[in-house]
């Protein structure tokens, strides 16, 4: 390359980018002027629109060309031209839209005449659909168990942003509105959730400290920092065609990365240089992270009455049936208890929680009750809150007369499906068992994994059979250390272990020796597990390349004769030390079931 990385080029982007190499650059990220008459220093943003998108073409085209085929677009448009660059990209130029993101902001330029403009579109193109690269642990935002719920549960890590367009439940009797209309988004965090693809993040307004007065279309930090972080590695060169203030090159630097930057303007490019040298790689982005749980809502905050003075406005309390989960005080959520509760009673033919989330016909009842009582929220909201009413103590007084266990032989044709299934959603949403169970999305996709790899059972039955796999794991961390056990040959073929014995026993099944999966069976000769079919349909579960079933090979450890007991904590402690010592693939990680 002719150019040096880390650091910002005065001149026309279009000229600039011939002295780039060629597939050479990790992530553009662009904004472009939108053509709509704003006041800047040298170029002129009142093209005529034909010139305007043939322009556009060509500074595209040279991007294209820069690009490393796995590299990742981001154009950031305004309404004037959305439509067209979108089209100009995809059908003209040949790249693939993976997103279409909307970054919503606050602060917005007041218009009297129209509607505020407060949106910016963020198109992600890719050059190959099936070469990106999008790290989603870097991305990952809290969960709603996190921000509505407060529980000490949530994965530390959240959850990936989806690209599912959220619509507000009814508005909560404290929220201000105008004509049915909210005044400020943090009243009701639902509408503009962190995980969705409507971004909420602050415009960088004039008053700001993150602000720089030299440039008026500034972008804040923690928005680049999101595309970054996903769409590049530490070390992956980023490149801003337009870098204006110098945003996007300023993120890249304190999320160590290589950066490059034109501006048409000298006096931009000598303010975005003065800009980083006083930044260091590491640096922490300016700005919050996540405006919803940031920014006060208006109740907690300061009003101005007709005098004129400032004043606190009292905290109120949702009445069940509003409408919204949020900022439930600590009255709402006695009230919410009870008519869980009553729900509850009213569904569960006296069976436990458990069995109400596991037997969808159950939960159905129990849904159909938690809306005939007006219970504000969603169906995964009332589920999680029946688990978090009976941690409390508030189902003690509804008897359960029923069991809801299945006999340990009656698991056997399908406790293996469960496990991996219950894996598969994990790794893909990263939730718990819980969040699977309750959100009645998660658990179908988690009975159609399960019914992949044992066909032909209930989705009670898969999804009792993962409560089953978790209840045990909790039992036998005691004898653990007293467990001993020694992997003695021949190893088994799929389609060749009749010389295993009619009897129960723990089985490692390897591909091409590397640990797949530990299980247990109560008849290792004819363990339904050893099917071909379902051992491939597992490892597709998990997201295996290809392999062929001679790959896969079964081992039965021999444990000691005191580790050799039948009791159930027995039973749990030889799993356990079996998933300890060979980290199988397919099940899940062993900190996991011992937690």
């Amino acid at each position: 390359m002719s150019l040096a990385t880390d650091r910002v080029y005065q001149g026309d982007c279009v000229q600039l980018l011939r002295d780039v190499d060629e597939r050479s650059v990790d992530l553009v990220f662009a904004d472009p002027p939108f053509n709509i008459g704003y006041d800047y220093d040298v170029y002129d943003d009142r093209r005529e629109a034909d010139d305007y998108l043939a322009w556009s073409r060509t500074w595209i085209e040279a991007v294209k060309r820069v690009l490393k085929p796995d590299g990742a677009f981001w154009l950031a448009i305004g309404d004037d031209f959305a439509a067209e660059l979108k089209v100009l990209c995809t059908r003209d130029l040949g790249f693939h839209c993976r997103s279409w993101v909307v970054w919503f902001y606050t602060f917005g330029v007041h218009c009297k005449n129209k509607f505020t403009r407060s949106h910016t579109h963020l198109f992600h193109f890719v050059k190959d659909p099936k070469k990106v690269t999008f790290n989603s642990l870097d991305v990952r935002v809290p969960s709603a168990r996190e921000l509505v719920y407060g529980d000490k549960r949530a994965d530390p890590h959240g959850r990936v942003p989806d690209d599912t367009w959220m619509i507000s439940p009814a508005l909560p009797p404290d929220v201000p509105t105008k004509d049915g209309f909210i005044l400020r988004p943090q009243d009701i965090p639902e509408r503009f959730p962190p995980h969705s693809d409507t971004w909420f993040f602050s415009r960088v307004a004039g008053t700001f400290n993150e602000r720089r007065g030299w440039h008026g279309c500034q972008m804040p930090e923690q928005l680049l920092g999101r595309i970054i972080r996903a769409c590049s590695d530490e070390g992956d060169l980023v490149l801003d065609p337009f870098a204006g203030s110098g945003t996007t090159l300023a993120a890249a630097k304190k999320l160590n990365r290589r950066f490059l930057g034109f501006e048409l303007s000298e006096e931009y490019a000598r303010n975005v240089e003065t800009r980083l040298a006083s930044i260091q790689s590491g640096d922490a982005l300016t700005g919050p992270e996540n405006a919803v749980a940031s920014a006060p809502r208006t109740p907690n905050g300061r009003v101005l009455e007709r005098t004129g003075q400032p004043v606190k406005r009292p905290a109120q309390t949702h009445a069940a049936g509003n409408g919204s989960l949020s900022g439930r005080s600590t009255t709402f959520d006695h009230e919410l208890g009870g008519v869980i509760a009553k729900a509850f009673e009213a569904s569960h033919c006296g069976y436990s929680a458990d069995r109400v989330l596991a037997d969808p016909s159950l939960d159905d009842r129990f849904i159909e009750n938690c809306r005939r009582f007006g219970m504000p929220g969603e169906p995964k909201d009332w589920n999680h809150l029946l688990l978090n009413v009976r941690k409390r103590g508030g189902l003690a007084g509804i008897p359960t007369t029923r069991a809801d266990s299945l006999a340990r032989a009656a698991l056997d044709p399908f406790i293996f499906a469960s496990e991996i299934a219950w894996h598969g959603v994990t790794r893909t949403h990263a939730c718990t068992l819980d969040d699977i169970l309750c959100n009645p999305v998660l658990a179908c996709e988690f009975d159609h994994l399960a019914s992949r790899i044992a066909p032909g059972h209930t989705p009670f039955e898969y999804r009792w059979g993962a409560l089953s796999v978790r209840k045990e794991a909790s039992k036998g961390a005691e004898l653990l250390k007293r467990v001993t056990f020694r992997l003695p040959r021949p190893a088994f073929g799929l389609r060749d272990h009749d010389g295993l014995p009619c009897a129960p026993g723990s089985y490692v099944i390897l591909l091409e020796e590397v640990p797949f999966f530990v299980g247990a069976t109560e008849s290792l000769r004819d363990c339904p597990f050893f099917d071909p079919a379902r051992v491939l349909a597992a490892y597709e579960t998990i997201g295996g390349a290809s392999a062929s079933e001679s790959a896969f090979t079964i081992r039965v450890p021999v444990f000691s004769l005191e580790s050799n007991r039948t009791s159930v904590p027995w039973r749990a402690a030889r799993r356990a030390k079996l998933l300890s010592r060979f980290n199988p693939s397919a099940n899940l990680p062993f900190p996991q079931h011992a937690a």
